[in-house]
């Protein structure tokens, strides 16, 4: 009689168990690989590279810092922006003047 209690317990987990898988290779793991690529993008910046930043602007960088980048607005705009607000990285054939 305690085996089959046993037994009924842990098939009533397995729902559980098998939404739980679910749920993190459909949202969690593709999460953490878009954040990797991300984080790869924001290390691999370098004077020169244009980028888009989260609020939109567009801009080329100057100076890559640790924490920081100095980027180029205009001619003669050079502002300090935090890595975290790099939104991404224009490659040279998408930019059309």
């Amino acid at each position: 009689m305690n085996d089959v209690a046993q037994n009924s317990s842990l098939l009533s987990f397995l729902p559980l168990v098998a939404l739980f898988a679910i749920f993190y290779f459909l949202i969690i793991r593709p999460q953490q690989a878009q954040q990797k690529k991300h984080r790869e993008m924001l290390d691999g910046l370098t004077k020169g590279d244009q980028i888009i930043t989260n609020g939109g602007i567009f801009a080329e960088i100057v100076k890559p810092e640790v924490d920081f980048i100095k980027i180029k607005l205009n001619d003669d705009t050079i502002v300090k922006l935090d890595r975290a607000f790099v939104a991404k990285k224009i490659d040279k054939t998408d930019v059309k003047a």
